[in-house]
């Protein structure tokens, strides 16, 4: 899934620059050009100096060196990882009914609904008795959250309010301090629940002093926003890179724009120079100009791509109700070293009675497939990235063109303000995990389907149609042997073998379908 992804019913449609470099291209079911200007407010957002981030011209000896590119001036503004609001999932797919254990910057908390104070919580996911998760417990009948290890019940404020062993008569140990469990600031914005990753005291009443980003679009009820989210089995920083780059679509995605788009050359040369400039780079992310698209990186987690407001024939530019409008939007979650969690909506102001019709998860089968196309790749250059070290990038790639330059400028932003990489705080030892099977970093169900309320609910659904296929083949069967001859015509039992058989073979394909789009779809380069 990358930034310059238009959105369509079952895959996500992938184009390349067009020629005309002011609209996308024609996708499958949306046959017009999408247009979109979507504005970004976020709190503490300080004016911006301009800085290119552009990669020297093309083969230039001396264009990779860093010695090349101007020097910082001065002692750069120090970006801090822990003083920003992370998300950690769409409100769509949480559960109110039980706790979800999510980790963000090496963090493990355990989100819950408390209904006594009708709001999320976000706490330490350990129990204060002995450390067990949280996110493994349940909402007892009075709204609290419980540790099914032993009992302990905490409120919203992380207090603990019951120990089962401790005297009914005996000293109130429960409200020791010792007793409570740290609790994060949390909002929900943008229908995202977002949380501050400190506990300390000054920072309760943070909200009031700096909010999550806001994105107008996705709460504008003229716009449609399904959401989905993945976790991925490599680290946020190749994540990011990786959705600010155009110029490998017509490859690692080139046998889904082959579906989507017939008009693709086979011999697969679908990529041409591209005229990247990225501007305004501060610590607060910055803005990059594509010639036909428009985007903002908005530090540390958003990248989205929009369209410009396009002129009407007269020249004047044409009322925001009058453009059929469209962004792509990705949030990128530092969970640990190798593993991040992404988020993405696609707000658009047209065609909006298809997401009424279409179940989301048939609009997840081609989103995942694109993550799926390059996932591979990507988990192996991250290892390839880290032995020679994350502040040596640009001394070990060559990108000696312009269409690398949104790659350059979040580098070149990570480096400058932000350490060359994320800070755990002594958390891990900065080594990566290792490569798994290859059906296991492909997996999907893990990391998909179990949360995603619509992709987990589907799943469930087909799995009872598939054995109440294999019930019905079985009884045909059965029925065919057990009556006597005579007693049961030619023409039904035939009828029955029929059923029986159509009964086996549908479910042996639908088996097939829900492990391929559920489970594991394996991605081949070469053979596509």
């Amino acid at each position: 899934m990358e930034a310059v992804c238009a959105f369509s019913v079952g895959t996500l449609h992938i184009p390349t620059a067009p020629e005309r470099p002011t609209s996308f291209r024609k996708s499958i079911f949306f046959s017009n050009h999408v247009n979109s200007h979507i504005s970004l407010v976020t709190g503490g957002i300080s004016k911006s100096k301009l800085f290119t981030a552009l990669s020297p011209p093309p083969l230039t000896e001396s264009s990779n060196q860093p010695e090349a590119e101007p020097e910082f001036e001065g002692q750069a503004e120090k970006f801090d990882w822990y003083s920003q609001w992370y998300p950690l999932m769409p409100i769509c797919d949480l559960d109110k009914r039980k706790p979800h254990g999510k980790r963000v910057l090496g963090i493990d908390v355990v989100v819950w609904w408390d209904r006594n104070e009708g709001a999320w919580q976000v706490q330490d996911d350990a129990c204060p008795h002995r450390l067990a998760p949280l996110s493994e417990g349940r909402i007892d009948q009075w709204g609290r959250l419980q540790c099914v290890y032993h009992g302990w019940c905490f409120n919203g404020k992380g207090e603990c309010k019951f120990i089962p062993q401790a005297p009914p008569d005996g000293p109130p140990i429960h409200t020791s301090k010792k007793a409570c469990v740290a609790s994060y600031p949390s909002s929900v914005q943008n229908d995202i629940l977002w949380f501050w990753p400190n506990t300390d005291p000054q920072y309760k009443d943070i909200l009031t002093r700096k909010k999550p980003p806001y994105i107008p679009e996705i709460d504008d009820p003229s716009f449609t926003k399904l959401m989905g989210n993945r976790d991925i089995p490599y680290g946020y920083e190749v994540l990011t890179e990786n959705l600010m780059d155009p110029a490998h679509v017509p490859y690692a995605h080139y046998g889904l724009m082959r579906t989507a788009e017939p008009k693709v050359k086979a011999d697969r040369e679908g990529g041409r120079p591209l005229e990247l400039l990225v501007e305004n780079l501060d610590i607060n992310g910055f803005i990059a100009d594509q010639g036909w698209s428009k985007s903002k990186f908005i530090s540390p987690c958003i990248f989205y791509v929009y369209t410009p407001d396009k002129p009407s024939s007269s020249g004047e530019t044409q009322k925001p109700s009058a453009q059929k409008k469209m962004a792509l939007i990705f949030i990128c979650v530092p969970v640990s070293p190798g593993k991040s969690r992404l988020i993405w909506c696609f707000p658009r102001n047209f065609g909006k009675w298809m997401d009424k019709i279409v179940p989301r998860w048939i609009f997840h089968i081609g989103q995942n497939l694109i993550l799926d196309s390059d996932l591979y790749l990507l988990h192996v250059e991250e290892h390839k990235i880290m032995d020679i070290g994350p502040n040596n990038w640009q001394k070990a790639c060559f990108v000696p063109t312009k269409s690398d330059a949104l790659v350059i400028g979040y580098r070149k932003w990570l480096k400058k303000y932000a350490g060359g990489q994320v800070e755990w705080r002594g958390k891990y030892t900065g080594a990566l995990p290792s490569t798994p099977p290859r059906e296991q970093l492909l997996d999907r169900y893990w990391s998909h389907v179990v949360n995603c309320k619509s992709c987990n609910s589907a799943y469930k659904s087909l799995n009872v149609i598939e054995v109440m296929l294999q019930i019905i083949s079985v009884a045909s069967i059965g029925i065919v042997a057990t009556m006597k001859q005579g007693t049961m015509s030619v023409v039904t039992r035939n009828s029955l073998v029929l059923l029986a058989v159509l009964s086996f073979a549908l479910s042996r394909w639908l088996a097939h379908f829900i492990y391929k789009i559920f489970r594991y779809h394996d991605y081949d380069h070469a053979f596509r």
